[in-house]
């Protein structure tokens, strides 16, 4: 597949600041293809997290122009990474504040790349806005939290209207310890089912365009904590399924994790079964997939670079492999396209205290092993419409 032309002018930028110093992003993969172009060839489409930064603040990766000629290249579909949530849109109950995101989608739309919004609603209390943990709610509490997130949902789908295709309505609303829905102070003022339906009610009839997504981040590695939470996330489905709540898509936020000292195959040979199952049980009851937030944390691969980066690119590898053979997943994002503004390295940190190397392109904006990867499995995947 030949580039587009967007694509063309993203290589010419690329090659004029001087950032690649291997092969260009697009031309790794087969046929000089994009990662989104590879993506369209089976129904699908590649993108990824883009921000800003701090609040109020144009810096990082948006405002690095190496960073955005890899974008322009590669994706096809853009996602803030925060400036949609709370803590960036409601500096108070009164008032919103869209300054960032705005710019974010002017940008997606001069590139002619979709968009998704994420979310309408994070649940875990620790990131609300400090004016909203502290919320009066009154004698009516249900009422007011009600009237809140209603105002919320109203105010950003007609603000966007068609601009965005898809939405996390709500993120994360399964406690991971316990396979329930959080204890929160928007859950304690009106239930959390209902806090829940009320989300996704208010979307479909504010954006009956869109795809709405129920997001988490369920990980296929094994352990107590994982199978507690993968229980909690399907009674949650199944719930939605019972009540008539109008959610179309389990978001799967894949933050995979290289966390033991083990070969990738026994890694993978743990988990995949499982996680098969899993995707079993949520396809059936009528979900779409969508892989919303890829990157690999490496904490336990090996110092040597080399040896790093090839058993990142397997373990994505086997795991894209695994997702791409459901024809109800539809796109694919990475949590960001270089290891230079990564959260995964100030997350958990490495004991070498070395940078991550978890997303396709390393800090100097050359591509590695791990794009390599992706790009095999796009180009190995079946189509959606078979």
């Amino acid at each position: 597949m030949e580039m587009t032309r967007r694509e063309s002018l993203a290589l010419a930028g690329l090659l004029a600041l001087g950032a690649c110093a291997g092969p260009h992003p697009g031309m790794a993969g087969a046929g000089g293809a994009s990662l989104d172009a590879l993506a369209r060839r089976s129904g699908r489409r590649f993108g990824t997290a883009l921000g800003m930064g701090r609040a109020g603040h144009v810096e990082g990766a948006f405002a690095d122009p190496r960073y955005r000629a890899v974008v322009e290249a590669e994706c096809g579909l853009i996602v803030p990474e925060n400036e949609l949530k709370w803590q960036w849109t409601r500096p108070s109950m009164t008032a919103f504040d869209f300054a960032a995101l705005d710019r974010i989608v002017a940008y997606a739309e001069a590139q002619r790349m979709r968009l998704r919004g994420h979310t309408l609603f994070w649940l875990p209390e620790k990131w609300y806005p400090a004016w909203l943990v502290r919320q009066d709610f009154g004698p009516r509490p249900a009422v007011v939290a009600a009237g809140l997130l209603t105002q919320h949902v109203t105010t950003v789908c007609r603000r966007y209207g068609k601009r965005i295709r898809s939405y996390d309505v709500v993120n994360e609303a399964v406690q991971p310890e316990t396979g329930r829905i959080r204890d929160t102070v928007m859950t304690r003022a009106m239930g959390g089912e209902a806090l829940l339906d009320l989300m996704f009610h208010t979307a479909r009839a504010e954006a009956p365009h869109a795809q709405l997504v129920y997001n988490d981040y369920m990980s296929w590695e094994r352990g107590t904590e994982d199978e507690t939470h993968i229980a909690g996330v399907l009674k949650l489905l199944e719930g939605f399924r019972k009540r008539g709540t109008p959610v179309d898509a389990l978001g799967i936020q894949s933050h995979i994790r290289l966390l033991k000292d083990l070969p990738v195959a026994d890694v993978v040979r743990e988990s995949e079964g499982p996680w098969r199952r899993f995707l079993d049980e949520v396809v059936a009851m009528g979900y779409e997939l969508v892989v919303t937030e890829f990157d690999v944390n490496d904490r336990k691969a090996p110092d040597d670079i080399a040896a790093r980066d090839r058993m990142v690119a397997d373990y994505a590898r086997a795991y894209l492999d695994v997702m791409l053979s459901y024809r109800q997943l539809g796109d694919v994002l990475a949590w960001g396209m270089a290891d230079r503004y990564s959260w995964l390295t100030g997350f958990d940190p490495r004991p070498d205290r070395s940078i991550k190397r978890g997303t396709p392109y390393d800090s100097d904006y050359r591509p590695k092993p791990l794009r390599e990867a992706i790009a095999a499995a796009f180009a190995g995947a079946a189509s959606r419409h078979a």
